[in-house]
């Protein structure tokens, strides 16, 4: 046991635990180079990108099949269980469970906020007769 942190009593199941990381919700990438497919996992915020996990709850396929669809398969009872306990969707997450209908969907990012002064207009005649 680490003595330099105080041990944090669970009064539910009086045993003592390290003090956690939150946990969060996001993708792990597999599948081969242009073909990417998604694991939807709950793990420790700590853990890299494709390691450690808690439970995977889902995938995601981002290539749309014949039917011109992306698919999604969750374990939609679990991943309101995380919600509820407190677990924090990544921002791509986010997106795909306000589509599946989850959460509220999200705000797009980088719409309303205002253009660069070089992108509206460049200081060319537009529609010069020549």
């Amino acid at each position: 046991m680490n003595p330099d942190y105080a041990p944090i009593v669970c009064h539910s199941c009086s045993h003592e635990s390290e003090p956690s990381m939150p946990v969060r919700i996001r993708l792990a990438r597999y599948g081969h180079r242009n073909l990417p497919f998604y694991r939807i996992y709950v793990a420790d915020g700590k853990a890299p990108r494709d390691g450690r996990h808690i439970e995977i709850i889902g995938h995601y396929d981002p290539k749309p099949e014949i039917d011109g669809n992306k698919h999604m398969g969750l374990k939609i009872d679990r991943a309101k269980y995380w919600l509820s306990v407190g677990a924090q969707p990544s921002d791509t997450v986010a997106r795909l469970f306000g589509q599946a209908g989850l959460i509220p969907k999200p705000p797009r990012k980088g719409f309303g906020t205002k253009k660069a002064p070089w992108a509206t207009d460049r200081g060319f005649a537009v529609g010069s007769g020549m």
